[in-house]
């Protein structure tokens, strides 16, 4: 057991207490005040049967008050309590490996041409990004699906990098994002609140201060009466007057008050949910400048976001005060509704804009979080160090993160100028494509922010190119041979963009006959290393490896190998220099029963 399992077993053990125990206060206020209440009906009744004050139902009203309080704050308590508990649950299916089909399984996120994300798996069912994400926001869930499907140059990663080591012991954080992200997941519409932010205002800007100026004077007009009338003894008459001129006077500003009524509700509601988060980063002190920067864009300004929301929170109340019908023949006469949609477009102004600032900064502070997991969860992996020069990546013992720390086997990768590609056969089976995606997932993770699987990571920066899901297509026509072409060809547009190109091409030209594929495969591979790319490239077919000697001063050949020992297929999964010099597809066959 790692470090960080042993502190979620810890905190997981004590959130469940403390859901116990309030669950159990749930219960017992409930009992109690269903006690009261009880008390409450023998008091009536006695009162109705023997004429007994009925001001003995004030104690029993008062205690009943009460219970109802200590009722909601302890469900409160419950559902914080609840939420932890699975938070830390989650935590440990992560470090266990049981996290795939509970996290986000989103595959939308990803154009369909994007040039390595289903090659990667990088989204869907038990992909990368569901071992990943822990954002709630769509803000969140968008930024770090960028950070995986475009690189970031060396500077923005150290930045992250930095981030993410100052976010990883900080389990408290990542606990209070968690317990607030559960409303934020289910209840906000970022997009929707950028729009209402920057939308025209509801109140034509040039009879803003009409509006407040007549505001101010029919209030201060219809106290003065009512004050003349209660005590100055001079009839109901001028305060009747200021009315009917309160009621003709706001007429024409009636339309544009409902629309910032109707337009503000539910903003009020998603950003208060908005504000409880922002408020807990706002105290956060943090060292990395990355950290700072964010920090500062959401308490810069005259207010910080969490209090200027909050403003925003306190508006729509008193507004909603004027609703009430007791409060409302007063409302109507302070003008109360004009007064506060001026004050709540104006809110609007000066702080719409910044909504969208906002959110991106809470979406980046999401996905730094979830890195910042992913980091602390994975004690033993490594930041990549990012190096210049011409192309190139230094690593050993890289392995896959989605697999099995006691499954998996760790191998190196050195490309760079004097060894541009390998050329790696193998038989079926034998860990090609995993050694293709490993890689590939390393080089996306390093260039992300992220720590990655490995003894020691070395890169310049690269961008990706591969071809480990190439599939034909029945309804576009499509042949796996003329899909494989397309995305080859897209592969060579990336390293037509410039130098830096990592290719990462699986059983390259499967569909084509073993003379062509010879040639094909000579061609692509000479074209992408006359472009500066440097990459891995898998075989099964011993022809293909006489590809490599053609280029023997950049290309080395390099192989998987398998044994049969007591009649079974047994895989090291190692890589080895060299030619596979063995074939295992007939003793496949006969394993699955076929008479071969």
């Amino acid at each position: 057991m790692n470090g960080a399992q042993a502190e979620y077993q810890e905190r997981r053990d004590d959130r469940r207490k403390r859901l116990t125990q309030a669950e159990a206060e749930v219960r017992l206020i409930s009992n109690l005040r269903l006690a009261v209440f009880a008390v409450g009906l023998v008091i009536v009744m006695v009162a109705w049967m023997t004429g007994v004050s009925v001001l003995w139902l004030v104690p029993p009203g008062v205690v009943f008050f009460a219970l109802v309080v200590a009722h909601e704050r302890a469900s409160r308590r419950a559902v914080r309590a609840r939420r932890a508990t699975e938070h830390y649950q989650a935590g440990l299916r992560r470090i266990e490996g049981s996290w795939p089909g509970h996290g986000n399984q989103r595959t939308d996120i990803a154009p369909d041409d994007h040039p390595y994300a289903a090659d990667l798996d990088l989204f869907g069912p038990g992909s990368l990004f569901e071992r990943l994400c822990m954002a709630r926001t769509g803000a969140g869930v968008q930024t770090l699906a960028q950070w995986l499907l475009a690189p970031a140059d060396p500077d923005t990663v150290r930045q992250r990098q930095a981030a993410v080591e100052d976010l990883s012991n900080r389990l408290d954080l990542r606990e209070e994002l968690a317990l607030a992200g559960a409303a934020l997941e289910s209840e906000i519409d970022p997009a929707f609140l950028v729009a209402w932010g920057t939308r025209p205002p509801s109140i034509d800007p040039s009879r803003v201060r009409l509006a407040g100026a007549l505001a101010w004077t029919m209030a201060i007009a219809n106290v003065s009466a009512a004050v003349a009338w209660g005590w100055a003894d001079v009839g109901i008459g001028p305060l009747a007057l200021t009315l009917g001129a309160t009621w003709v006077a706001g007429r024409p500003f009636r339309g544009m008050t409902d629309k910032v009524l109707f337009a503000v509700e539910r903003p009020s509601r998603e950003l208060a949910v908005v504000a409880e988060v922002l408020r807990r980063l706002e105290q956060q002190s943090f060292e990395a400048p990355r950290l700072q920067a964010l920090r500062k864009e959401l308490s810069g300004g005259e207010t910080g976001a969490g209090a200027s929301i909050q403003r925003l929170v306190r508006l729509v109340a008193w507004l909603d005060a004027s609703r009430s019908g007791l409060f409302a023949p007063v409302g109507f006469a302070l003008m109360w509704t004009l007064h506060f949609g001026i004050a709540l477009e104006a809110w609007r102004a000066k702080h719409g804009p910044r909504i969208e600032t906002w959110f991106a900064a809470l979406g980046e502070l999401e996905a730094l979080a979830s890195l910042s997991a992913y980091a602390f969860e994975r004690e033993n992996d490594v930041f990549p160090e990012f190096i210049e020069g011409p192309p190139c990546i230094d690593g050993q013992g890289l392995g896959h993160p989605l697999l099995a720390a006691d499954v998996c086997i760790c191998n190196p990768v050195t490309l760079g100028p004097d060894r541009r590609a390998l050329m790696i056969s193998g038989s079926n089976m034998s860990g090609k494509s995993t050694y293709l995606r490993a890689v590939g997932v390393a080089v996306v993770l390093a260039q992300a922010g992220a720590p990655v699987y490995a003894d020691y990571l070395r890169l310049t920066p690269l961008r990706v190119g591969a071809t480990l899901r190439v599939q034909d297509s029945l309804q576009a026509g499509a042949s796996r041979f003329f899909a494989e072409i397309k995305r080859l060809r897209t592969v060579m547009d990336v390293a037509h963009e410039g130098p830096g190109l990592l290719f990462l091409l699986d059983e390259i030209l499967h569909g084509t006959n073993s003379h062509d594929r010879r040639l094909g495969a000579e061609a692509v591979l000479a074209g992408l290393i006359k472009r500066d790319a440097i990459g891995l490239v898998t075989t099964h077919d011993l022809a293909l490896a006489q590809a490599a000697e053609a280029m023997p001063a950049v290309v080395d050949n390099v192989h998987f190998a398998d044994e049969i020992i007591d009649g079974k297929l047994v895989f090291d999964y190692r890589m080895k220099p060299g030619t596979v010099t063995t074939s295992n597809a007939l003793d496949l066959m006969r394993a699955v029963g076929l008479d071969v």
